[in-house]
């Protein structure tokens, strides 16, 4: 895995492509897209994420009202998501995948 480590705003994550995530989203730039590996099915919603997680033994963490939080109880892990999906970045998607090494991955789409 290559690629530049990003502090920004408190967190730090590794850029695989420096750069690129600037223009994402926006014409040329290519999006990031969760995929179960299990199924190779693309994460379109919370719903689907919820019901994948939950099959993976991660429980709702109603913790705070402005994030989506799961929780494991056999690790101190927590996955905090922004409430509304159109806001799930990939910096979200790779907190998902080292969280869950064989489950997921984050594919170019």
């Amino acid at each position: 895995m290559s690629g530049v480590w990003v502090f920004k705003n408190g967190v730090v994550r590794l850029v695989e492509n420096p750069g690129g995530e600037a223009v994402e989203g926006s014409r040329g730039g290519r999006r990031k897209v969760l995929v179960h590996r299990a199924s190779n099915e693309v994460i379109t919603s919370y719903a689907v994420l919820e019901q994948k997680l939950y099959s993976l033994g991660w429980e709702r963490y109603y913790d705070d009202a402005d994030l989506l939080q799961f929780h494991k109880r056999s690790t101190v892990h927590l996955i905090s998501l922004p409430r509304d999906f159109n806001k799930f970045k990939p910096m979200h998607m790779y907190d998902i995948v080292v969280k869950n090494k064989n489950a997921f991955e984050v594919r170019d789409m």
